[in-house]
């Protein structure tokens, strides 16, 4: 686990630019947000999945929308791919995002399209320092 106060990013998951997280199992995906993302949000309280088990979604198509106390924001795919499964619980427990977004608060699964997408992610090292970077402004 890489560490910045208040900010962790687990060693395991691959992350976007754009503060998303995918977890890589064979050649299926979990997505979230990251630690930093929920934070800068604040307290979560809404979350809408907008895609079901079955639908196929390119990288950059939304997959959820979640609104806060601060703001609103859209959740994007970070790679293609099939959805397999959905996290049905979050809109009723939009708080998860908050207390655990490397864990309870997955938005969805993949079945992986095209695994070369997983080459331009970003390590915890280098999203710790980018996350350093965008605190300063």
């Amino acid at each position: 686990m890489v560490s910045w106060r208040p900010y962790e990013y687990p060693n395991d998951l691959k992350f976007t630019t754009n503060d998303e997280w995918i977890k890589i199992e064979g050649n299926v995906g979990t997505v979230g947000i990251t630690d930093y993302a929920q934070q800068q949000l604040s307290d979560i309280v809404f979350v809408e999945v907008v895609v079901s088990a079955g639908d196929s979604v390119a990288k950059g198509d939304t997959c959820a929308t979640i609104e806060s106390v601060k703001a609103a924001a859209d959740v994007y795919m970070p790679v293609s791919g099939k959805i397999v499964a959905v996290n049905d619980s979050l809109p009723a427990t939009p708080e998860a995002v908050n207390s655990d977004p490397y864990g309870a608060a997955w938005m969805v699964k993949l079945e992986l399209s095209n695994p070369g997408e997983l080459k331009n992610f970003l390590t915890p090292l280098l999203t710790r320092s980018i996350s350093k970077r965008k605190n300063k402004f």
